[in-house]
């Protein structure tokens, strides 16, 4: 039977290590969030990630903008908090509306306090081994794996999806010297996944496409993580298959896997932040 990495008994862990540290800190770390519009998802994640930052001692930064609000205004925002000292760590919450350049707001922050480690300097970073805030999912995916014992440098990895929070760095974090594994990055322009996945040690699947992971694309004893996230009327439904995860050694699920780790990264990115001051 697949063993479960759970992640969000581990996130639980990492909170508690985290509550100790900002109790050590001179003075107490903040999270800013930004957040554009009435999109109900966008407040339930915002909101969740304030709970967290009250788990832990982390005050919250809470700017709340119209759906009207035009980049000018918003990038305004984001430099003010740039400037202000009780802010630690600042994310601006996705999506904006369809007239901003997201591009330009997310380059407007100041990459000493980039949260969601997203940031181009950040990012750029990252491809020269430079210390930097990391990504936050990538990042708690390798942390998921290292407290199991499923160590990667040697390993075979699939990540099947090249998206820029996700795919991307990830790629980036599993070939540094630190972790050593050899990576293949398969997304849409992949003509057969499932000639890549059948011989991978770790399968990482990060492609918002339910249930695309078939129990004949995975080797047996495979390790295998779900990153993908749809919403269907039977609730939330990851990237891989139950005959998949079947085949499986150990499994990281949707919900209750990755999720968790990605806010508990979060919340570990601005104690950091608050630590290097």
């Amino acid at each position: 039977m697949s063993k479960l990495l759970d992640g969000k008994a581990l996130a639980n862990q990492v909170k508690t290590e985290l509550i100790e540290r900002v109790a050590k800190l001179p003075n107490k770390p903040g999270l800013a969030t930004v957040l554009v519009g009435d999109d109900p998802a966008s407040h339930s994640y915002v909101a969740g990630k304030h709970r967290d930052c009250a788990e832990v001692g982390i005050a919250s930064i809470q700017i709340v903008l119209p759906a009207t609000a035009t980049q000018a205004q918003i990038i305004a925002e984001v430099e003010k908090l740039n400037q202000d000292p009780a802010c630690t760590g600042m994310i601006v919450q996705l999506p904006l509306p369809k007239n901003v350049d997201v591009g330009k707001v997310l380059a407007a922050i100041d990459p000493a306090k980039d949260a969601d480690g997203l940031h181009p300097v950040n990012l750029g970073n990252l491809v020269l081994g430079v210390a930097a805030p990391l990504p936050c999912t990538p990042r708690g995916i390798i942390y998921l794996l290292n407290h199991y014992g499923i160590f990667v440098a040697g390993k075979e990895i699939v990540v099947v999806g090249r998206g820029t929070t996700v795919g991307r760095p990830l790629g980036l974090l599993l070939t540094r010297k630190t972790e050593n594994a050899t990576v293949v990055l398969c997304h849409t322009g992949t003509k057969d996944i499932s000639k890549y996945t059948r011989s991978a040690d770790i399968v990482i699947a990060a492609a918002g496409n339910p249930g695309m992971i078939l129990g004949d694309w995975v080797k047996p004893d495979s390790v295998l993580v779900d990153v993908g996230i749809s919403r269907t009327e039977a609730g939330l439904i990851g990237d891989i298959s139950a005959q998949a995860i079947a085949k499986s050694s150990w499994h990281a699920p949707v919900p209750g896997g990755v999720g968790p780790m990605t806010r508990a990264m979060l919340l570990l990115n601005v104690v950091e932040a608050a630590e290097r001051r």
